[in-house]
């Protein structure tokens, strides 16, 4: 038998693994094994319990976009409601005021026509004074002027008893 390294170093591993046994480092291994695979093991339950957390969350999120998208729906209906009857009513005021406004054209117009009739009517009066006037100056004058005017006088004398 030969004495070679090879064996040498296969004599020395054993021997080496042996002490690593005896003095009980494959339970130090083990334990430390053990203690990483709980480790990983808590940290795949505390992902999976985040993920549902964050599924639970994300439905949720979902839902209140959902609600906030019907809401948000409902409000633009109603405002669009809301200035189709604003519209109405301002088109229903401008013919209102259009109308009153037409009224108190033609009441002016009426009145002015009115006025421009009475204001003919005074001319005219004013203008058949002047000439009954001027033909009664004419007709007065002399002895049958003072027969009319005696007449006049017993007529009013007659009218105020």
């Amino acid at each position: 038998m030969e004495l070679n390294a090879e064996l040498f170093v296969a004599v020395g591993f054993v021997l080496f693994v042996l002490m690593l046994g005896y003095l009980g480092v494959h339970k130090t291994i083990t334990a430390a094994l053990d203690g990483r695979i709980a480790s990983i093991t808590h940290e795949l339950e505390e992902a999976r319990r985040l993920r549902a957390e964050a599924k639970a969350l994300l439905a949720s999120y979902q839902e209140k976009l959902k609600h906030a998208e019907e809401q948000a729906a409902a409000i633009v209906e109603q405002a669009r409601l809301e200035s189709e009857l604003l519209a109405k009513e301002t088109a229903q005021r401008m013919v209102d005021f259009v109308e009153r406004h037409r009224k108190q054209a033609e009441a002016q117009i009426a009145m002015a026509e009115s006025q421009a009739t009475s204001e003919v009517r005074a001319a005219a009066v004013d203008a058949a004074v002047k000439a009954a006037e001027i033909v009664l100056a004419q007709q007065t004058s002399g002895a049958g002027g003072h027969g009319l005017i005696v007449q006049g006088i017993n007529d009013v004398k007659r009218l105020m008893n």
